[in-house]
C-alpha cells in the first residue's frame, strides 16, 4: 500500500518487534532502557542520558513536526517492553531519500533478532510504501561494531565525511556513509528474511 512522502507517523509490526511513533509518555520506559548498559557513556554514540531524555524526546518530536525525521520506540512484541529507539531522519523532501539512524537498544536486546527485524520493517516501508530511491545509514568511523552491523544488512559503503560532526565530548567525528538502493532492495530483503529465519 503506497503512502504519501515525506513519511507520516505509523506503527510497523513484525514477529519479534514493534515500532510505534515516539510520544512524551514513553519517557520513563526509555530511561529504563538506557540504564541497561549505561548506553549514554559510550563516547562514539549519542544516546540520551536519564537527565537529557526529556529534551531528547522534545527535540525528536520538533523534528517530526518539521518533517525532518520520524522517531519510533522499539517494543518487544512478546511483552510490549520498550527496548530502545530508532528513526527515519535526514528526510529529503524532493528526492524520496532518507536515513535510518539514531538507533539504540538496551543491552539485553543487542545482538538479538530485534535489530534485524526493525531494519527489515523500516526498509520495507521505505522502499515499498514510500517509494524511496535510496536509504542511508551513517556511523562513527571508529564504531567498528556498528560498521559491521550495517555491512551485514547488505548496505554498501559510499564514503567517509571527514570532520563531519562535533561529538558531545568535543572530539571530531568522521562519519561513514552507507546506502541501499531501491534496485538492491529485493536482494537485501531476501537476505534479511533468511537471517531472521535462522
Amino acid at each position: 500500500m503506497k503512502h504519501s512522502y515525506p513519511p507520516e507517523p505509523i506503527s510497523l509490526i513484525g514477529d519479534h518487534a514493534e515500532l510505534h511513533p515516539l510520544k512524551p509518555e514513553h519517557h520513563d520506559e526509555l530511561v529504563k532502557a538506557t540504564q541497561d548498559g549505561e548506553l549514554w557513556k559510550l563516547w562514539f554514540t549519542a544516546v540520551p542520558s536519564p537527565e537529557t531524555m526529556k529534551t531528547w524526546i522534545q527535540t525528536a518530536l520538533a523534528e517530526q513536526k518539521e518533517k525532518q525525521s520520524l522517531p519510533f520506540v522499539v517494543k518487544r512484541k512478546s511483552d510490549q517492553k520498550i527496548l530502545g529507539s530508532t528513526r527515519y531522519m535526514n528526510i529529503e523532501k524532493i528526492s524520496n531519500r532518507l536515513e535510518i539512524g539514531s538507533t539504540w537498544y538496551c543491552r539485553e536486546a543487542q545482538k538479538t533478532a530485534i535489530n534485524t527485524e526493525c531494519k527489515l520493517l523500516l526498509l520495507e516501508h521505505a522502499f515499498e510504501n514510500l517509494e524511496c530511491i535510496a536509504v542511508e545509514f551513517r556511523t562513527h568511523r571508529l564504531n567498528e561494531e556498528s560498521r559491521r552491523a550495517i555491512s551485514r544488512l547488505g548496505a554498501v559503503q559510499d564514503g567517509i565525511l571527514r570532520n563531519h560532526r562535533i561529538m558531545p565530548n568535543g572530539t571530531l567525528r568522521d562519519t561513514v556513509v552507507y546506502s541501499i538502493l531501491s534496485s538492491e532492495w529485493p536482494t537485501v530483503k531476501s537476505h534479511l528474511r533468511f537471517k531472521l529465519r535462522r
